[in-house]
Formats: structure tokens, sequence, C-alpha cells
């Protein structure tokens, strides 16, 4: 890590590992965020509870960590990595394969997820996480992988929100896609029961 970003009565950190409480109350806070994605996304996007936590402890997985300087109170939260071999839904050879200058200096790195917590969103939480993401993977010379679900690309527009996090960076692009296909009898279609389409709830509210 470069060093510490500080802003506003916040600052983040970078940490190995997550206490037990403060990973309790982020998993409430991910729940928040996140909780209505299982009903939106064919894959399951959403951790169970021992795999947050899981993550919380791993110390292969680099935790920012933003607080609220006077009362310590978690306010969000990004997670990184450059073993793959812990993100488990991605194929770390497929990476290798097609960054090897990358993959030869252990570079290319993988966002698992990012956060702010509710009411919290529209203060300068994500920027500052976008600060630091950005000065430590340039300071590494590395790349940075993640995914976005076709809902949270398409109706929430994550991937914008993604180029802006990491426009000083480098340009975000798409290099895979997957998807789903369902069969439903003849009889269903023709007699109207389609299948229902989530309202929209954004996951990110405003911009930095």
């Amino acid at each position: 890590m470069v060093g510490s970003q500080r802003t506003a009565g916040m600052s983040v950190d970078v940490v190995r590992r997550i206490d037990a409480p403060t990973a309790e109350r982020l998993y409430e806070m991910y729940l928040e965020t996140f909780g209505d994605i299982a009903i939106r996304a064919a894959n399951r996007h959403l951790f169970h509870k021992d795999e947050f936590l899981e993550t919380m402890y791993d110390e292969r997985v680099d935790k920012y960590l933003v607080r609220d300087d006077d009362s310590a109170e978690p306010l969000g939260l990004l997670t990184l990595t450059n073993d793959l071999e812990t993100v488990h839904w991605v194929s770390p050879q497929f990476f290798a394969h097609q960054y090897p200058e990358f993959a030869e200096r252990d570079a290319i790195y993988y966002l698992g997820f990012t956060m702010v917590a509710p009411g919290r969103r529209r203060t300068h939480a994500f920027s500052l996480l976008a600060r630091q993401i950005t000065e430590d993977l340039l300071a590494k010379d590395a790349m940075c992988a993640f995914d976005i679900c076709a809902y949270n690309d398409e109706v929430v527009g994550l991937a914008d929100v993604a180029q802006l996090m990491l426009g000083e960076f480098g340009k975000v692009r798409p290099v895979d896609t997957q998807t789903y296909y369902a069969a439903v009898p003849f009889q269903r279609e023709k007699s109207g029961e389609t299948r229902r389409v989530p309202e929209q709830r954004p996951t990110v509210e405003g911009t930095p």
C-alpha cells in the first residue's frame, strides 16, 4: 500500500485480517448492499455468511477498510487479491494465459466487491477507496480484473461506476461473458405467463 487516504473525517487503511466484531458488522452492511442480487442474477454472486467471514479472515485478501475517524465505525469496504485461488468463481489459468507479463510478476489482481454503508454513499467514502486502489495498483504496475452480473451492468450501470473508480488507472473493458438460458413450455408462453423482471434498486447512489 502506498499510503493511507484521509479526508472529511474518514480514512481508508488496507488490512489483511478483519477482527470478528467488525466482520459481523460488515456482513450486515454487505447484506444491506447486495442482498437482493439473489433474485437478479442467475449465478450466485452473494456470499453465504461463512464464505464472507472466511474472506474477512483470509490474509491472502487485502481489505480496504474505510472508517469514521471519530467513532471508528466501518463505512465502506473493498476486497482485492493477487492470489486468484481465493476467487473460487474464476479461472486463474485464464488470466495467466491472457496476461502473461503480469502473471510472471504476480501482478494480476482481482477486485471482489466494493461497498459503502447506506446513508454514506453520497460522502467521500467511495472516492477514498478509488484513490487508494488506483495508487496501489499503479505503484505495483499491476492490472485489475472484476466481474459484474448483467443486471448490475445494464440496469444499475456498475461498469460505468468501475470506469469512474479506475478511470485514472486504465481503460475498463470486458474480457468474457456468460449467458444463462431457460426453456419454458409452449403452453405457458401462450397463456401469457412470463418471467418477472426485478425492479431497479441501485447499489451505488450518486457519484463521489
